[in-house]
């Protein structure tokens, strides 16, 4: 599947926000948007005003990239949305928050979302007790997912979860440090998604 393989700090200052991609080095000073403010490339520094397409388009790539997944995901996605009952975008969001790899950075077992990624990926994680692998899977309301027996000695995990520790869990999550895991109690509404996201642009844009 496609990736995303520039430098990731380069996202973050083209959006013009940060969109958390680096774990820790996000809230730290080393944080690109914190020391250049402005879009990569020589013309960079120069101000553009964006048309009704440009806004609505650098709102997806924004969203996408938030949640590291490819256009071609994306797009299924909306499609699940568009059909489903609800509000298309609240609906969009819902299931993005939904991907396992986004629980897990959610729960703090992981500092980023890639990383998050990375270690579903590798077998770290179980949901309802038996191994899942793949990030793009949907957690459902009444899902545990906790740490495998075998992984709970995993330096990467212990790291996560001490840095993490006082980031807040939310509601529609519970998590047990000591047992490493974590219940879905609800699925994420939107007022639970405290991410800088215009849904209803990306709506818009996909309706042209």
């Amino acid at each position: 599947m496609a990736r995303y393989k520039d430098e990731q700090c380069r996202r973050c200052r083209r959006e013009g926000q940060k969109l958390f991609l680096k774990g820790s080095r996000c809230y730290s000073d080393k944080c690109s948007i914190s020391r250049r403010n402005y879009a990569p490339g020589q013309n960079g520094q120069k101000k553009k005003k964006l048309s009704e397409y440009g806004t609505q388009l650098r709102e997806k790539q924004k969203t996408k990239a938030f949640y590291g997944v490819s256009e071609k995901q994306f797009r299924k996605y909306f499609d699940m949305a568009s059909n489903s009952k609800g509000k298309t975008g609240e609906v969009l969001l819902q299931i993005l928050e939904s991907r396992l790899d986004n629980v897990i950075y959610r729960l703090g077992y992981g500092s980023s979302r890639a990383q998050s990624r990375m270690l579903v990926t590798h077998g770290t994680f179980e949901v309802n007790g038996q191994k899942v692998d793949i990030p793009s899977y949907l957690v459902k309301a009444g899902d545990v997912i906790s740490v495998r027996e075998v992984r709970k000695d995993n330096g990467t995990v212990k790291v996560s979860v001490e840095e993490n520790a006082s980031r807040p869990v939310p509601e529609w999550l519970e998590k047990n440090v000591e047992k490493l895991n974590g219940k879905v109690v609800r699925l994420a509404a939107r007022e639970d998604i405290d991410l800088p996201v215009e849904e209803h642009l990306i709506v818009e844009l996909y309706s042209k």
